[in-house]
């Protein structure tokens, strides 16, 4: 057996509805996109960890509450201020190496006031 996901045109659809016979019934809102908070009410925390990364360390960048355009441009910005690489993964900011203080000095500069360690 195949083990490709096997493509199926319902499935595209995200809504798990095929029929209904109620009158009344109302298809759910799309959701609403995440609004980005101001810096300064960002909750930040900054951490390090080596776990699953086969012995390497990353700082990481929890709590950031906005859109995935607004979180890939911080993470960019980190980045660059950094001189190394990371990614973006689920809601968090990952930055290759420990770079703790550069990354906390320059949420500060930009007016995250609550990043912390």
């Amino acid at each position: 057996m195949s083990k490709r996901a096997k493509s199926n045109t319902s499935s595209q659809n995200s809504s798990p509805l095929v029929y209904s016979t109620n009158p009344t019934y109302l298809l759910p809102d799309e959701e609403v996109a995440a609004i980005t908070l101001a810096p300064a009410d960002q909750p930040l925390k900054v951490i390090l960890e080596t776990k699953q990364r086969a012995g390497k360390t990353v700082s990481i960048v929890l709590g950031f509450v906005g859109d995935e355009e607004a979180m890939n441009t911080l993470g960019k910005a980190l980045k660059n201020h950094c001189g190394t690489g990371g990614s973006l993964k689920d809601g968090e900011i990952i930055i290759q190496g420990d770079h703790r203080q550069k990354i906390i000095q320059y949420l500060n500069s930009k007016g995250y006031k609550k990043a912390k360690l």
